[in-house]
């Protein structure tokens, strides 16, 4: 290739998976992430929103993931997502519940709904306490019981992602995604060596030797970094405002301590003061005692 083309950017990504003339490869990959979570491979898909170069190419492409249905009715979801936002979450559980019950109208009954998969490529850590870059979640209870069989969102995190060996066809593709860009299309190394990745790089080929669709590409290219520059100017915002907020509550945390002292040692006087009050009552209430009956004074003389 003439020049280096990312997997990840969308134009790209939805040219590769969601093109009518690469359904195979959607084919392979849906195989290849969902594996063994399907109750049999998947042998055919129509692609719901295809790819459309000429409305790529008039810059109108708004719908970037891919949408398919296979032959029992399944629908599939795949999307790429390089930043991270706080939204996330949500927008991924909301884009799996809007797909799922698009399934049926008001009236028609639930058993028209099929299972239901989303494949969201991330392209930076959205779960950082947990090592693994694979990520599946289902309706289970916490004794693992599937609640409703009916699919899942399935989370691969490529910043996680590293294999020096490929062992697996999920692998395959992941390392595809991560590295693709640094390869050169006539020398591929042994792991790229099948149907599937040589027919995905020519996809990569065609827009990097393509001047109009390289030049779009790279127009998608300026757009995430300058979303990336916003989102990172924002973190840095945000980051401002919750050390401001932290600030804040330290000091107020540090005036209502010394508040605190301050009262306690108001109180610990006032504690001293009433003792001291107590102890001169009893002093005079003693005096009293010995002033009304003065015998009491002398039964100590031995008269």
């Amino acid at each position: 290739m003439r020049h280096p083309i990312d997997p990840k950017v969308d134009c790209v990504f939805k040219a590769l998976l969601g093109a009518e003339s690469n359904r195979d490869l959607l084919i392979h990959f849906l195989n290849a992430i969902l594996g063994t979570e399907l109750p049999r491979p998947i042998t055919a898909v129509e692609i719901q929103n295809p790819y459309n170069e000429k409305e790529f190419l008039d810059d109108k492409l708004t719908v970037v993931d891919v949408k398919a249905r296979d032959a029992t009715g399944q629908l599939y979801q795949v999307e790429v997502q390089l930043l991270n936002h706080r939204d996330l979450p949500a927008r991924i559980l909301y884009g799996w519940a809007d797909l799922y019950s698009a399934q049926i109208k008001e009236g028609e009954s639930y058993r028209k709904l099929r299972p239901t998969y989303a494949i969201w490529l991330l392209g930076q850590t959205l779960l950082a306490d947990d090592p693994n870059y694979a990520h599946e979640f289902r309706l289970r209870d916490p004794h693992a019981r599937v609640f409703l069989d009916h699919g899942g969102i399935w989370l691969p995190e490529l910043s996680k992602f590293a294999a020096d060996a490929v062992e697996t066809e999920q692998e395959r593709w992941l390392k595809f995604f991560t590295e693709a860009e640094r390869l050169d299309a006539d020398a591929l190394p042994a792991w790229m060596q099948t149907q599937e990745m040589r027919r995905a790089m020519n996809t990569l080929k065609a827009f990097s030797e393509k001047e109009h669709a390289y030049h779009a590409y790279q127009a998608r290219q300026d757009h995430l970094r300058e979303q990336q520059s916003i989102q990172l100017e924002f973190d840095d915002l945000r980051a401002e405002v919750e050390q401001a907020r932290a600030d804040a509550e330290q000091e107020r945390a540090a005036k209502e301590q010394q508040r605190a002292a301050k009262e306690q040692e108001r109180a610990a006087k006032e504690q001293e003061r009433a003792a001291k009050d107590e102890a001169l009552a009893e002093n005079e209430r003693l005096k009293r005692l010995l002033a009304d009956k003065p015998e009491l004074s002398d039964s100590g003389t031995g008269q």
